[in-house]
Parts: C-alpha cells; sequence; structure tokens
C-alpha cells in the first residue's frame, strides 16, 4: 500500500487537490456526488458523498435495514504551509519575492534551500459567474535560500526564524510585475484580470521515498495527515453493509484551530447526518437517540519516539514506527479518548488482528490536540484519538513507518463494517 500511498500524496499538494483526489476515487467506486445546496434523495444501499468549500469533503452509504447508528472516521487533509498573501510580489535588491504568511505550527528550518512550488485554488469570473479552480504550477518554481555562514556565525547555536524578513522565497530577478498570476493564469488556461480571488500555497518538490535497511520507512510531505486520510479511505471502501451507517469525514483547517465553515468545529458533519435522517424518514426523537449508538474514530498522526530526544517522551507510553495504530491519552481532553472508547477500538484492533500502542505526553510539557473534541461539540458521540507514529511532524518532509497504513486499513475496514449497540448503562455490544 505505501507506493499507493506515494502517489496519492503526490498527487495531493493542497487540501483542495486532496478532496479532487478523494473525490474521483469515490466516484470510480459508484459513490455519488450530492450538492449542499440541493435536496437528497437517498436509497437504500445507496452510496453518497458531499464537498464543502472544495476543501472537506464527508461520505456514507445508507444500510438496505433501518440503520441504528453512525460509525464515523475522521481526518484531516490540511497540513503546515506558507500561504501566498494577496498583492504576493516583492521586488526589490534586484530580485522578486513572494510575500507569504504562514499557515498553522510548520518546522520553518526543512523549508530552506529547497525547489519549492505552488498550488491551490483561484475563482475565475466566467460568462456564468465565478468558477473555482484547482491549479497546480507543478515545477522547481522558487526556494528560500539561507543566509550563509560566513555572515551569520550564530547559525549553528539556534534560530529564531522571522516569516516576513527571512521566509518570502524567490521567485526571480527583478522584472515586470504580476508574473505570478500570470504564470496561474496560464496553468488554468484563464486570463490574470479574470482571477478575483485565491488560496494558493507553497510545497515542498522534494519527492517521496521508501527508505532504511529493511525498507520499513517512508518519508514525503503532508503524511500529517493524509496518511491517514488515505488509511480511512481505504477501510471505507472495503467495509462490508452493517446496521450503522459508514461516514468518512475529512476535515479542513485542522491546523489553524477547525473553526472555519469546512473545519470539524463546523456543523458540517452535523448538518449531514440531519439530512439522512430527515431523507430516511426518521423522526426527531430517533435523531436524538442515534449518537449513543454510534462511534467516532478521529484519526490524526501522532509522536513516534525520536531517538536523539528520548527524554522527550512519556517514560513507559513510548510509540514506534511499525508497531500499530496509536491510541492517544489526555486528562486535559486535549484527545477524547476515555476508558470506553479506548476498549471499543481495542477491541475493534484484536479482531482486526491489528497492533495497537498508547500515545501519552509527559506530565511536564503540552502537547497538541486534535479534531475529535472539537467535532463532538456539535455530534456528541464515543470517540477515540488514534494516529500513526512519525518523525519530523510538521515538517514539508516527514518519516512514517511502512506497515501503519496498512494496519489502520485493515482495522478501519472492519469499523466501517460494524455497529455499536448501547444495552445496560455501561455496556456495549459491537456487532
Amino acid at each position: 500500500m505505501t507506493e499507493e500511498l506515494l502517489a496519492f500524496l503526490e498527487a495531493s499538494p493542497t487540501c483542495f487537490h486532496a478532496v479532487d483526489n478523494i473525490r474521483g476515487i469515490l466516484m470510480e467506486n459508484g459513490y455519488t456526488e450530492l450538492r449542499e445546496a440541493a435536496g437528497w434523495e437517498l436509497q437504500e444501499g445507496g452510496k453518497y458523498f458531499t464537498v464543502r468549500n472544495g476543501s472537506s469533503l464527508i461520505a456514507f452509504q445508507i444500510p438496505t435495514k433501518q440503520y441504528t447508528g453512525f460509525m464515523i472516521g475522521a481526518s484531516h487533509c490540511d497540513s503546515p504551509a506558507f500561504k501566498i498573501k494577496e498583492n504576493p510580489e516583492i521586488v526589490s535588491g534586484g530580485y522578486t519575492r513572494l510575500n507569504v504568511e504562514g499557515y498553522g505550527g510548520m518546522l520553518c528550518g526543512p523549508w530552506f534551500d529547497r525547489p519549492l512550488s505552488i498550488a491551490g485554488r483561484i475563482v475565475v469570473r466566467t460568462e456564468n459567474g465565478l468558477e473555482t479552480k484547482t491549479v497546480d504550477l507543478d515545477r522547481d518554481l522558487v526556494m528560500m535560500p539561507s543566509l550563509a555562514i560566513h555572515m551569520d556565525r550564530g547559525a549553528n547555536k539556534g534560530h529564531e526564524y522571522n516569516i516576513q524578513k527571512e521566509m518570502c522565497p524567490i521567485l526571480g530577478q527583478e522584472g515586470e510585475a504580476g508574473i505570478l498570476m500570470r504564470m496561474v493564469a496560464e496553468e488554468a488556461g484563464v486570463k490574470a484580470e479574470d482571477i478575483l480571488g485565491h488560496d494558493l500555497f507553497l510545497y515542498a518538490r522534494v519527492k517521496g521515498t521508501v527508505w532504511g535497511k529493511d525498507n520499513e520507512f517512508v518519508s514525503c510531505g503532508h503524511l500529517d495527515d493524509l496518511q491517514c486520510t488515505y488509511g480511512d479511505l481505504q477501510g471505507f471502501l472495503k467495509a462490508h453493509p452493517a446496521q450503522s451507517v459508514p461516514v468518512l469525514a475529512v476535515f479542513d483547517n485542522e491546523e489553524v484551530g477547525s473553526m472555519s465553515k469546512q473545519g470539524a468545529f463546523s456543523t458540517f458533519l452535523e448538518d449531514v447526518l440531519a439530512r439522512i435522517h430527515i431523507a430516511c424518514g426518521r423522526s426527531e426523537e430517533e435523531r436524538r437517540a442515534v449518537p449513543a449508538s454510534s462511534f467516532m474514530v478521529s484519526a490524526d498522526n501522532a509522536h513516534a519516539v525520536h531517538p536523539a530526544y528520548m527524554e522527550k517522551a512519556d517514560p513507559v507510553n513510548r510509540p514506534q514506527m511499525n508497531k500499530g495504530i496509536v491510541i492517544k491519552y489526555s486528562a486535559n481532553q486535549k484527545y477524547t479518548t476515555d476508558a470506553v472508547s479506548a476498549a471499543v477500538f481495542k477491541e475493534l484492533c484484536t479482531r482486526a488482528e491489528v497492533p495497537y500502542q498508547i500515545f501519552t505526553n509527559r506530565s511536564d510539557m503540552v502537547g497538541g490536540s486534535t479534531l475529535g473534541n472539537l467535532s463532538n461539540v456539535h455530534v456528541s458521540l464515543n470517540t477515540v484519538d488514534i494516529g500513526l507514529a512519525q518523525l519530523a511532524m510538521h515538517s514539508p518532509y516527514e518519516t512514517a513507518g511502512t506497515k501503519d497504513t496498512q494496519y489502520l486499513a485493515d482495522v478501519m475496514a472492519l469499523f466501517f463494517s460494524s455497529s455499536l449497540h448501547t444495552g445496560a448503562p455501561g455496556c456495549y455490544t459491537i456487532r
């Protein structure tokens, strides 16, 4: 599965491209696209998906029997990067540079001295109104050169990066203004003056690779979180019909807090589930009861123990790459995992013959968070936070294990084929 993962990653330089690629895969597998702005007519056994903002997607299949709950696999498709600002060109000192700002909490150092390109979406004026197009300039186009050691003798003693000063990449030598948008327009087959809006990002051009003495590692951009997204997708496509509705949810904007119309903190998931209830003729009381027999797996990559910084990890909970799914815990609810959700997921891993391991932060360190607890504000149900172990998280070139994507696909295929039934208080059955 690693080669297929690399092909997916390299075809997905931005969240817009990732969603386009998932959309194509779903349609190839018989899924029908529903528009949020139109009415929904759903059939038993029907397979559907809908897209919001071109950057978030929710897919589902209606069972042939009256459903008892939802089995939701959620991940995110955005990654930390540099976003190109409006009026993007800075012309001075003989160079044309691009005016950028940080999106998410990236590691800045690895962005220097490597070829970068530009991709994203534009909104174009047409005879029929406004049209959105995805674009990828798909060439070694810009670079952020480091300052020579001779001019910064303390460079190897630690450095705090200033994005506005140091990380605006060189596009070329000084020349005529407006060249970037003309290049984007040419790639999209439109006129530059018709581009009325853009969401364009830098991405690293280094190809993904498999390495290690036993080919046990994979490195590429966007492993956080497209590795989980791809594993969830493969499990979703291999699932068998069950009493619950399998739901694949891919959200944008997790790296900046999920507080957008297409993020996990939005009403997107809540809206889709409500529309399924309505289209299937379920009552309001049934709608309120169904979450009690539903479950979410919030999948976002996890930290593997770093061999040079082993003291940064918890003394006993120390995930490793290729050792299975990482279940993430936080007493302060940075992660949603509790005794119930952990037990359900561990049981699924056991049935799928997939190994699992545990992550907790050191008690004297603050860790990150993810989308599970934010999504639960709008759709409250038992949720476990998991991930796949990786190194160099939030670098433009990350490293993970070659076995772990398949592990995730296997357990998610079982998860999407299952249903959770709530009996007496505190009692649960997985069927």
